[in-house]
């Protein structure tokens, strides 16, 4: 897919932040843009926004409220985007969301929840368009950082992270002989509404591990996506930091749980003598 004109693009989460950012930068390579999230008034809001990005005339663009934790509700608006929309030459997984707190007080309902919207909606939607998708189509399914390095705080939503990575390599060696390929973004902090919605939650220990990586943009996220998705990368790793943990994780996994020991530390400590 060197020449993006006139190919199609699904994007889950498209009305915001990573989403968005991706939807718009796709557009003004005239690419036709369907875009899905749980919001209609901001899916109104975001198409508008996409549709005044257009690179071509004639480019189409559409949306349609989906929940993609709910199994029937995507097998029925995916496949009515599909008789409606045609079938997507890219489809980039970015629904998902993050609501960070100590073990203990995660109930399980919110556990069962941040799995059902991060990992099985990933599985939700590959479900449906994967076999249906045609040779030279991509799939982007978005992980994070903490899908492959746990981070004090996100219990839950790294198992659901970890859980996307596992699935997105399977389907990449799987789908391989389809001409289909698979790759996996893991960015790091972005400054998105989700990102906002995160630091209300998060404990301190949380917060002085984060602090030591920068915060992206979603723009310069989508660019990075878009760039590896077009080369098949199997990991697109934003940062420079965030690529230095990923190698070191793999390298030296004892280095990257020193390095965050040493930052928890320093708070508890604090907190104690506070």
């Amino acid at each position: 897919m060197k020449d993006l004109k006139g190919k199609t693009a699904y994007i889950t989460g498209g009305s915001s932040g990573i989403g968005l950012a991706t939807a718009k930068l796709l557009a003004s390579k005239g690419v036709n843009v369907a875009i899905f999230a749980r919001r209609q008034p901001v899916l109104e809001s975001a198409l508008k926004e996409i549709s005044s990005c257009a690179g071509n005339p004639g480019q189409k663009f559409y949306y349609a409220v989906l929940d993609v934790s709910r199994h029937e509700d995507v097998g029925r608006v995916l496949q009515k985007a599909v008789e409606e929309f045609g079938l997507p030459d890219m489809l980039i997984n970015c629904a998902g969301r993050a609501r960070p707190g100590y073990f203990r007080d995660i109930s399980y309902s919110q556990f069962e929840e941040t799995i059902k919207i991060d990992l099985y909606g990933t599985w939700n939607t590959c479900a449906l368009l994967a076999p249906r998708m045609k040779r030279g189509s991509s799939i982007v399914n978005t992980s994070s950082v903490v899908g492959f390095i746990g981070v004090f705080g996100y219990s839950d939503y790294a198992a659901a992270k970890f859980g996307v990575i596992g699935l997105s390599e399977t389907l990449r060696s799987e789908l391989k002989p389809q001409g289909i390929t698979v790759s996996i973004l893991c960015p790091p902090d972005t400054d998105t509404p989700g990102y906002a919605e995160e630091n209300r939650t998060k404990p301190p220990e949380t917060v002085a591990v984060s602090d030591v990586a920068s915060i992206m943009k979603p723009e310069q996220v989508a660019a990075a996506l878009v760039t590896g998705m077009l080369k098949g990368r199997p990991y697109i790793v934003p940062s420079a930091n965030a690529r230095f943990t990923w190698i070191g994780k793999r390298l030296a996994p004892w280095l990257a749980e020193l390095v965050m020991d040493f930052q928890i530390r320093g708070v508890q400590k604090q907190k104690k003598s506070g």
